[in-house]
């Protein structure tokens, strides 16, 4: 939602909750010095890696509406997730 990442999309590969960011993939990459280690077969060099973001700059993608905000409802016996905008449910 904001930041020089402004617009991608990727999939939430870890969230820390505590700390209130989370990782998303191929968002937010920065460059990190690494040495090698020959026991984990690790070559050295710079290798590119995913930062936390904060979660305010998070928002969720629906499949027709893009960015949305959401809401919750009951339908049957599971609370499930719905688009604000179009009502769809997000939930798989």
């Amino acid at each position: 939602m904001a930041g020089k990442d402004r617009g991608k999309e990727g999939r939430v590969l870890r969230v820390f909750p505590d700390e209130g960011r989370v990782l998303v993939e191929h968002v937010m990459t920065i460059k990190k010095h690494v040495r090698p280690n020959p026991q984990r077969n690790i070559q050295g060099g710079i290798a590119e890696q995913e930062a936390a973001i904060s979660i305010a700059n998070v928002a969720l993608v629906c499949g027709t509406c893009g960015p949305v905000r959401i809401g919750h409802e009951t339908r049957g016996d599971k609370k499930v997730r719905v688009c604000k905008k179009c009502g769809t449910t997000l939930d798989k």
